[in-house]
């Protein structure tokens, strides 16, 4: 009878212990099973595209027009690229030369307008070959200022009250934005209490 007992009392402790870790692991599932609403490269593509060109003027020396970037995703380390051409122009040139760079920046949501933003710019160098070495040195050191003037808080995509109304039912909004080989995958969290 006292293994008997012995027999019940761990089974039912074993019992217990797996229940536990079912009920942790369904809590773990929960947590990475998060809703998420995807953005595709085309739609942030489409919607950047219509922010350009732009005129950023160079201490009076010239203006950098920048075109359209060319956007892609870098998922291994949740950012996005952009090649972007230039134009340069101004009285301190003879003529207009085009020229190229390319930026990688992250992502943040602003929640007062429902907008993805970006934010946190990394510039590439600035390659004008028609131009003489030292000015495009010149404009190398400006660059990063330039850069962060003219691209940051440039709006990638907006959510639509539509997009989330099935969320805002579920006390859920938009959290964390995560870059994958699909496009932005925007999680939705619970809102605080």
């Amino acid at each position: 009878m006292p293994h008997r007992r012995h027999f019940l009392a761990s089974t039912a402790a074993a019992a217990g212990r797996l229940a536990l870790g079912g009920a942790a692991l369904w809590g773990a599932r929960q947590a990475l099973a998060l809703p998420a609403y995807t953005v595709p490269l085309e739609q942030l593509q489409e919607m950047v595209g219509a922010k350009f060109p732009r005129s950023v003027p160079v201490q009076g020396l010239l203006d950098l027009t920048l075109q359209a970037p060319r956007l892609r995703l870098l998922p291994a380390v949740n950012r996005l690229g952009a090649a972007m051409a230039v134009d340069a122009a101004g009285p301190a040139l003879r003529r207009s030369h085009s020229g190229s760079f390319d930026v990688e920046f992250a992502l943040r949501y602003e929640a007062s307008d429902r907008t993805l933003r970006a934010h946190h710019i990394t510039l590439g160098r600035l390659e004008f070959p028609t131009l003489k070495p030292a000015v495009t040195e010149l404009l190398n050191t400006y660059a990063p200022v330039l850069a962060e003037q003219s691209l940051a808080e440039v709006t990638l995509h907006q959510l639509r009250p539509q997009d989330t109304a099935v969320f805002d039912g579920l006390g859920l909004q938009p959290g964390p934005t995560t870059v994958t080989a699909r496009g932005l995958s925007v999680a939705f969290v619970p809102k605080p209490s």
